[in-house]
This record gives C-alpha cells, structure tokens and sequence, in this order.
C-alpha cells in the first residue's frame, strides 16, 4: 500500500467568486472528497493536508470588526481555529462521502504544530500577505497601534505582511505514524501548521504563516511516504505562463527544476514553494513528487497526467 500525501488549497475550500460560507465550503469540500474517496478505493493509504489563507483572512477581518468588544486572537491561534474548523468540516464531509459509497475507513483530525527557528531570515523580512486591503492611512494607523508591517499589495490598498519561515519539525509526527500504523486516513497540517519556537521553557507560538507545501513535504519526508502530491489550479507546471512559448513540464529533475527557480520561472508567491517542497522531497527521499490540478489527481497518480519530479535513476 503506498502512503500518499495530498496538499489541497485553501482556494479549493474557499473561492473567490464566493462568501466564504460554511455551506459552501461544505459544497466545495464535497468535490474534494469524491475525488480523495477514488484514491482510498484505488488502495491508497493517505494524509491529506490543505490551506486555510482565506479563512485566516476572515478571522482577521473579524477581529478588526470587533477589537473594540471582544480581545483579539494571534496569529498563531488564528491559525489554531481554522485548522480546528477546516479539519472538522473536511472530516465530516469525507466520513459522509465514504459512507455513501458504503465504504469504511477510520478517520482522524489532527492539531499540528510546527517548529521554526527564530533565527530564520525570514522574521527579518516578513513577505506573507495576510488579511484584507487598507487604505494608506488606515495602514499608517495600524503600524503606529500595532506594530504591523504593511505592504502595498496591487492596486488595491495595502496589507500586513508577516514571516513565512521554513519549517524545520513537527511536534505531532510520532502520533501522525501510529494513527497510519493503525490504517488511519489523517488530516493534519492545516494552513502550514501553527508556528511554534522552542523555548527554554518550552514551546511558544509566534507571529508567523508557514507555507502549507513547504510543510506539506517536511511532514512526507518525516513519515517516509512514498508520494506527495500538491494540488493546484493547473493540470501541469509551465515554465513561461501564459506567454506564446509556454513549455509544461511532465517528468523532471529536481535539478532542472531548480535550473527554472533561479531563472525566476515559478513565482514565490505561487508556484515556487510548490516546486521548493516537491525537489526537497524528491532529493531527501529518493521518491516522487507531483504537481496537478484536483481534476486531474486520479490520472495524475496512475502517470496519465500532471507534473512529476523525481531523480533520474542512474543508466544501467
């Protein structure tokens, strides 16, 4: 049986043309698990993770809305909250999935946090956006109250921008692979994880947004799972998008891929940590990692489609 995890976007669970309701998240989610209830019956042992970008921005947005009533979250329980909501909804609606195809697989939610060092660069240049847009004066204003940094972002006004350091640990894996030795399906890694620091008296959370892939692959190489698998809203990466010359990438090196990186192929803000993650895996591990859109997972996994990277093996 081979141990697969599955990356879904939060923008697969929330899209922009939408509220943001539990309801139609739950329809969203739907969607999702008939495709994941086809790997579960193709044999497949999984972990699946998924984003939580949108729903952190509307608890952000809610704790602006009610400062004045109620004290507001960090970021690191925000994070907390909606990997709790987001896990249980995707728990639910898989539970009923598989139910109506009268199959049975346990099932389990878990909190995860995750390990980053305090000395990452990253606190020195905080590059996440988070949250909704502000005028330049409204951002002025929350500088000088908050200590927010704020970013303008677009045309659209400014937003606060906060550390996406790397993750280097997760405090939940023993129990993740004792749920997996006990055939388990988990959900874990919400959003990244919640970013926590070690202490000398322990652990701490800390203001930061973990990116959900770079975690993603940290957590598939701790299991040693043979596959990770993140998912987007294409069927396969290209380098030159959207341009006249657009190549799409099928089976690649790691090295090659990283050739494409420094050529500035793959945006940090979309593709890059997808592919940063996928050649961490596939160099660490030995194993293969794929890039697809949901739509084409099933076909992607049986090598029909979608982007595979992995080491070339050695010439015979």
């Amino acid at each position: 049986m081979k141990t697969a995890v599955i990356a879904i976007g939060g923008n697969a669970i929330s899209r922009k043309d939408q509220r943001g309701t539990v309801e139609e998240q739950v329809h969203n989610m739907k969607i999702c698990c008939e495709m994941i209830a086809d790997l579960v019956e193709d044999g497949y042992q999984l972990v699946l993770t998924h984003g939580n970008g949108p729903q952190v921005g509307s608890i952000v947005i809610q704790n602006e809305a009610a400062g004045e009533s109620v004290p507001e979250n960090p970021l690191d329980v925000c994070g907390a909250q909606t990997q709790g909501s987001l896990g249980y909804l995707l728990s639910r609606t898989l539970i009923n999935t598989l139910e109506a195809r009268h199959m049975q697989k346990k099932l389990a939610a878990v909190l995860m946090q995750v390990v980053v060092d305090r000395e990452d660069a990253a606190f020195q240049n905080p590059s996440k956006y988070i949250g909704p847009f502000f005028s330049e004066e409204e951002a002025e204003r929350l500088e000088e109250q908050k200590g927010y940094r704020m970013c303008r972002d677009s045309d659209r006004g400014y937003r606060r921008v906060v550390p996406s350091p790397m993750p280097v640990e997760i405090v939940e894996e023993e129990a993740i692979l004792t749920l997996l030795k006990e055939d388990f399906l988990v959900i874990t890694a919400g959003g990244g994880g919640i970013p926590v620091i070690r202490e000398r008296n322990g652990l701490e959370g800390i203001e930061a947004v973990i990116d959900k892939d770079l975690a993603s692959g940290l957590l598939a190489e701790r299991i040693h799972a043979d596959l990770l698998v993140m998912l987007t809203g294409v069927p396969k990466v290209a380098v030159n998008y959207g341009k006249e010359d657009m190549e799409e990438l099928g089976c690649v090196s790691p090295g090659i891929c990283r050739k494409y990186m420094k050529e500035g192929q793959f945006p940090p803000g979309s593709m890059g940590p997808k592919v940063e993650a996928a050649c961490r895996f596939a160099e660490r591990e030995g194993k293969e990692a794929v890039i697809t859109s949901m739509e084409c997972m099933r076909d992607a996994l049986g090598g029909r489609a979608g982007t595979h990277i992995r080491r070339k093996k050695p010439e015979a």
